[in-house]
């Protein structure tokens, strides 16, 4: 049996947390509160589809309140540690905490919707390709851009900068935002998926995931459990229509450059890409589902 945390140490995990959560996921999660015998797998499921509840349960368990040898990574295995009553505290902590404005609502669906897609995306390349570990992936694919409502959040202009850093022909998208407001959403997802206590591996993904042509080009060789987990994000981001969402761009200039390189180092080809995309548009996941 979980033992409860506190008023207090809710409070001081609380403390700091800018992402707000989708209204929808916490509607759902009320719902489920109220019902007689409270399904905590539903509620575990609801929480994996949302970056900030998502990133919040993970920085509760591996906290040093829980003491675990090992990080982790599953949000339904997180959930089950924390027990009901202190999860159920800690959404309707979130839940209060943001109050949001319709013009923000709609602007972070962008957000929203990419990060859902790609995690789901991900763990599906990582189970084509082998990669023992789905949930990382899944968990690179919802946290890899943590940084991006942060920044949202601190300069008004941020979403024109996004969009004027995807078009740039020439330079990486986090080439524009430094040259334009002195840090990037790489670097803040880095630190923001630190405080989460995410794996080392993923915090090092999330801050090189604008940075992948130095990974896949003629000169670098050398193949790593990071290179994979960049690999499957860059290839999810691509299905996903990730440049048309957030960058709203006709052409994926990031893909263009490293696309064919990822598919082999992935042992893939154009025809699984095809196919990949035409699976998940029945899905209702892909950039010619989205309209802007």
């Amino acid at each position: 049996m979980s033992q409860p945390l506190t008023d207090d140490q809710i409070q001081r995990i609380l403390q700091g947390i800018k992402i707000p959560p989708q209204p929808q996921i916490l509607v759902d999660l009320q719902i489920e509160q109220i019902m007689p015998e409270p399904d905590l797998q539903r509620i575990a499921e609801l929480i994996q589809q949302d970056v900030g509840l998502s990133g919040t349960i993970l920085k509760v368990v591996n906290s040093s309140f829980f003491g675990l040898k090992n990080r982790i990574t599953s949000i339904n295995q997180a959930v089950n540690l924390i027990g009901m009553s202190s999860v159920i505290n800690l959404v309707n902590g979130l839940s209060i905490k943001s109050q949001m404005s319709d013009e923000t609502i709609v602007n972070m669906n962008r957000f929203w919707d990419t990060a859902t897609d790609i995690a789901q995306v991900a763990t599906q390349i990582a189970k084509q390709v082998g990669y023992p570990n789905p949930d990382m992936a899944y968990l690179l694919g919802l946290f890899h851009n943590a940084g991006i409502p942060l920044l949202m959040s601190r300069f008004d202009n941020y979403l024109d900068i996004m969009e004027r850093s995807y078009a740039h022909p020439d330079h990486r998208v986090v080439d524009v935002e430094n040259a334009e407001l002195d840090t990037n959403h790489a670097v803040i997802g880095y630190y923001t998926a630190k405080s989460w206590h995410l794996p080392k591996i993923l915090c090092d993904v999330i801050a090189e995931h604008h940075s992948a042509s130095r990974y896949f080009n003629a000169g670098h060789q050398k193949d790593s459990e990071a290179k994979t987990l960049l690999a499957i994000l860059k290839m999810a981001e691509h299905v996903c229509g990730n440049y048309r969402i957030l960058g709203k761009q006709q052409e994926d200039r990031e893909w263009e450059m490293i696309g064919e390189e990822v598919l082999t180092y992935l042992g893939l080809g154009s025809y699984d890409l095809e196919q990949m995309e035409a699976n998940f548009e029945e899905m209702g996941i892909g950039f010619r589902n989205y309209r802007w």
